[in-house]
C-alpha cells in the first residue's frame, strides 16, 4: 500500500510558497489517491494537472500501481481546515453544532479560535414581526461541520 505520509510531503513540497493550501488526502486500499487542494479564488485545472505530474514523477507505477485524482473540494463538502473559513468570509454558510443546532447565515469574521456568523433572526415585537440582525460566535471545537451555501441568482 502507498505511504500516505509520502504523499503528503510530496504535495506539501510543491505547494510551499505558493498561495494553494492542503484541505485532504486519502489513500484507499485499493491504492486509489485522492488530493484535494485549493486557495482563495479557486484552483484551476491547469494547477490541479501540474501537481498531479509533480506527485507521479515522484511515484514508480513498477513498484506499485495508483490510481490519482487531484482537485478541489466540491461545494457541497464541509469545510476542513481553516484556510477555507477564510475563503469564504463574505459568503453565507451552514454551520452545524455538535449538539446538532443548525445555522445558516453570513461567515463575518474567521480567527484561530472560531469565526463570527451573522444571522437574521425574526422576533415578534407587539402583533408585529421584527427582523433583527445578530452576531454569533462559534468555537471550532463546537462545530460538527460548515459548508457554503449554495444561491442562484
Amino acid at each position: 500500500m502507498i505511504d500516505r505520509e509520502k504523499i503528503e510531503k510530496i504535495v506539501k513540497k510543491w505547494i510551499a510558497g505558493k498561495d494553494i493550501f492542503f484541505v485532504d488526502l486519502s489513500v484507499g486500499s485499493d491504492n486509489s489517491i485522492k488530493v484535494l487542494l485549493d486557495k482563495p479564488e479557486g484552483i484551476t485545472i491547469k494547477e490541479c494537472v501540474l501537481i498531479s505530474r509533480f506527485i507521479e514523477a515522484k511515484l514508480d507505477r513498477n513498484e506499485e500501481d495508483y490510481e490519482l485524482q487531484v482537485s478541489s473540494p466540491g461545494l457541497d463538502m464541509p469545510f476542513r481546515v481553516i484556510e477555507q473559513y477564510h475563503k469564504n468570509v463574505g459568503r453565507k454558510i451552514e454551520v452545524l453544532t455538535l449538539d446538532e443546532t443548525k445555522q445558516i447565515g453570513f461567515l463575518n469574521k474567521v480567527n484561530e479560535k472560531g469565526i463570527e456568523l451573522g444571522i437574521k433572526e425574526r422576533v415578534k415585537e407587539g402583533k408585529k414581526k421584527k427582523v433583527v440582525h445578530k452576531d454569533l460566535f462559534f468555537d471550532f471545537n463546537q462545530i460538527k461541520s460548515a459548508i457554503a451555501v449554495i444561491a442562484f441568482k
